[in-house]
């Protein structure tokens, strides 16, 4: 018997080499809540939770308290194997907060992988050692998207995810001057972030269409809960739809097939709640033939390896994008899978392959046992 002994509650600060833009927000570096979980025997496992009160309306503050006055005090004392249990409990300790729930949830996994000696994408099922991410191209005058796509195919790229979404048609200026600087070598992923309407986002991608842009799919056009804009997109124009903001839940991915709105469902630990619940929607995608990708908000490099080894582990998801280290101005951690351009490897440690929080940067918030 191993039994969760106690959690641990903490904050990472970590600053990006360049600002980070969406048709949305504007970020310049990342304060995270990083999660340890203890067991009776000493070991540990970590989860990490981002605050994108844009998205899933969770802040700093709420994702401590969460998880010190609800999360945290469902799952101690409790036997480290008894997973559906521990998450059942999980979930059903406090409605939403699903990035609180994600960064106990990736911890509890990265706990029973170290028990059983294997990396976690090995325990989720998977034999995969090498993955491959796209880059993200963050929003910003044509002349500076293009500049950056460049240096992305250069430091090894071969996939590039640009953020639109901000400027209407002017977008497709931005789109068009990529492709022609990259050349038809490189794969784009249009990442919309709910930036446009349904018959703007229509007479984009036709356009764009029309361009030869030859675009790998257009993520989230609409808003997020504008299914019904989403599905009159996806009819309309040959390019494949991602839905990412309209999936939180298994429900949420299910009306998406069953309606047929979208065409891949991008699965975020941060809207799930964690592994457990991504394992469904993957088992449901696999039931209905749907492709998934992976993506993440801005975490660093705890929960972007989570990300990677469930990515590693199940062949439903075709597309990753997680943004690795590249987009820090410092390594805040030790271990975990090795970010080589283009190329996310995932080794043989145990767990998730991280065994510490960050010497530098990091700061205490609390402990519950």
């Amino acid at each position: 018997m191993m039994k969760i002994d106690r959690i641990e509650i903490g904050e990472v600060a970590i600053p990006l080499r360049m600002p980070f833009k969406t048709a949305s927000r504007t970020i310049d570096a990342v304060h995270n809540i990083l999660i340890r979980i203890v067991t009776d025997s000493g070991t540990t496992g970590y989860g990490e939770a981002p605050p994108t009160a844009l998205i899933t309306g969770e802040t700093k503050a709420s994702i401590r308290e969460a998880v010190m006055q609800y999360i945290a005090p469902s799952i101690i004392g409790m036997e480290i194997f008894d997973l559906d249990t521990i998450t059942e409990r999980l979930h059903a300790s406090i409605v939403n907060n699903t990035s609180a729930k994600a960064a106990v949830d990736m911890a509890v996994y990265d706990l029973y992988a170290k028990i059983l000696g294997q990396p976690l994408y090995k325990v989720l099922g998977g034999a995969k050692r090498e993955i491959e991410t796209a880059h993200t191209i963050s929003a910003n005058p044509t002349d500076e998207m293009v500049s950056d796509s460049l240096q992305a195919v250069q430091d090894g790229f071969s996939i590039l995810n640009v953020n639109a979404g901000k400027h209407g048609l002017k977008d497709v200026e931005s789109l068009l001057a990529i492709r022609k600087a990259v050349g038809p070598g490189i794969r784009i992923r249009i990442e919309a972030n709910q930036g446009w309407n349904p018959q703007e986002a229509v007479r984009i991608i036709s356009m764009l269409e029309d361009k030869d842009m030859q675009a790998e799919l257009v993520e989230q056009p609409v808003e997020a809960h504008n299914l019904t804009g989403l599905k009159f997109v996806a009819q309309h124009v040959q390019t494949p739809i991602a839905a990412d903001e309209s999936v939180f839940s298994v429900k949420d991915a299910l009306q998406i097939i069953q309606t047929q709105s979208a065409d891949l469902i991008n699965i975020k630990l941060m809207k799930t709640g964690g592994i457990h619940e991504a394992l469904k929607i993957c088992t449901m995608a696999e039931t209905y033939g749907v492709d998934c990708m992976i993506g993440c908000m801005l975490e660093s490099k705890i929960s972007v390896s989570a990300a990677a080894h469930l990515a590693a582990a199940k062949n439903c998801i075709t597309m990753v994008d997680l943004i690795g280290p590249s987009f820090y101005k410092i390594e805040a951690y030790e271990g975990g899978p090795m970010f080589i351009g283009g190329t996310i490897k995932l080794g043989d440690a145990n767990g998730i392959g991280i065994n510490a929080f960050p010497k530098a940067h990091f700061k205490k918030l609390g402990v519950v046992k």
